[in-house]
């Protein structure tokens, strides 16, 4: 193995993944993938590798990784964090190069919650169903990175980086999402208290829904709703009236009112939505 990342510490959850597995919902197979996919191609853009490339997606910080072999050039995106490479700062949305040997680490980041670590190349372990995405929820791909993992990286391509640094989000204060109204708004009495209501990030929430604290939203009817297909970015209502926001690992099917969907460029910033943060919703008319 030329070139690989050997895992010595991971932080509260670090995970492999790509732009997920498409074309298998049929057979009850999620698409998966980076729960902020802005983030990950644009790391990968930065590299020069193919924009569906796998990266390490890094929950609140926490990961050290050595570089094994060949040096090779990094960049980190997402979530804004510390960036250390032996004990010197580099920061995150630069492209540094490694040498081998070297121990990357990534801090808290001070608002946002996931962090991307690429490299060019791109982390190279096994596909399955045509992804390395990790599905927290099926358990298909790599399992989550533990110290003691040695993670391989790919071949470079024949292009090279042609940036320094990358535009870093501003991910502070209230997020305000857009959402296209239905196709169950009809199921609850007031779908309007949607966006009149200034919701909280639930401790509860993970990659496969975001659970928002406040005023619950109340049925307005008493049968139940036959399962049907879901989505990322669905709102679903579920008999607590406290909405769920469903994101990358979310299950095929559901059966609980989906009153509304979030645009599909807002769902990238509502996974940088850390628990307590303050979020609020707006309507807007479908594309």
């Amino acid at each position: 193995m030329s070139r690989a990342l050997h895992v010595h510490a991971t932080g509260p959850l670090a995970l492999v993944e790509d732009l997920g597995r498409r074309g298998h919902s049929g057979v009850g197979v999620g698409r998966s993938g980076a729960a902020d996919r802005r983030a990950l191609t644009q790391a990968n853009r930065a590299l020069a590798n193919h924009e569906g490339a796998a990266a390490v997606e890094v929950t609140f910080g926490g990961l050290e990784v050595e570089v094994v072999g060949d040096g090779m050039w990094l960049c980190v995106t997402g979530a804004p964090c510390p960036v250390v490479v032996d004990g010197r700062e580099v920061g995150s949305h630069t492209v540094f190069f490694a040498e081998p040997g070297s121990r990357v680490g990534l801090g808290r980041p001070a608002s946002g919650l996931r962090s991307y670590l690429g490299v060019r190349g791109g982390v190279g372990t096994d596909q399955v169903l045509g992804s390395r995405a990790s599905d927290v929820l099926s358990g298909l791909g790599t399992e989550p990175l533990a110290p003691g993992v040695v993670l391989p990286v790919g071949e470079p391509g024949e292009t090279f980086p042609d940036v320094d640094t990358v535009p870093a989000p501003d991910l502070r204060g209230e997020a305000v999402l857009r959402v296209v109204r239905g196709p169950r708004d009809g199921w609850v009495r007031d779908a309007d208290a949607l966006v009149g209501t200034s919701w909280q990030v639930s401790e509860r929430s993970n990659r496969v829904g975001m659970r928002l604290d406040g005023e619950p939203l109340h049925p307005s009817r008493d049968e139940q709703l036959p399962s049907e297909g879901a989505w990322r970015g669905a709102v679903q209502v579920p008999p607590s009236g406290e909405p769920v926001l469903f994101l990358a690992d979310h299950p095929v099917t559901g059966g609980y009112p989906v009153i509304a969907v979030v645009v599909d460029a807002d769902v990238d910033r509502a996974a940088q939505l850390c628990p307590g943060q303050p979020v609020r919703f707006r309507w807007v008319e479908a594309p």
